[in-house]
C-alpha cells in the first residue's frame, strides 16, 4: 500500500508556519532574557540611589534636593510628621 502525502504546497504551508512559530519561540526567550536584564539594572541603580541619598543626607542634613539645578530646602518639623502618619 502506497503512502499517503499532503500535497507540496500544504507541505510547505505547514512547514513555513512551524518555521515562524519556532522563531517567536527564540524571540520570546530572548526578550525574557534581556527582561531579566534590564530588572537586575534596575535594581542595580537603585540600590546605588540610595547610597547617593544617604551620603548627601549625612552632609545636608533633611532636605529636599531639586534634581533640576541642585538647590536645597529644608524640610521642617511639620513635613516630616505628616509623611510619618502617610
Amino acid at each position: 500500500m502506497a503512502k499517503k502525502k499532503i500535497t507540496k504546497e500544504e507541505l510547505e504551508q505547514l512547514q513555513a508556519k512551524i518555521s515562524v512559530l519556532n522563531n517567536l519561540q527564540y524571540k520570546l526567550g530572548a526578550l525574557a532574557v534581556d527582561k531579566n536584564k534590564v530588572l537586575k539594572s534596575f535594581e542595580t541603580i537603585r540600590e546605588e540611589l540610595k547610597v547617593v541619598q544617604i551620603d548627601l543626607q549625612k552632609t545636608y542634613g533633611h532636605v529636599s534636593i531639586n534634581v533640576e539645578d541642585g538647590t536645597l530646602t529644608e524640610i521642617k518639623e511639620a513635613d516630616e510628621q505628616t509623611d510619618k502618619k502617610d
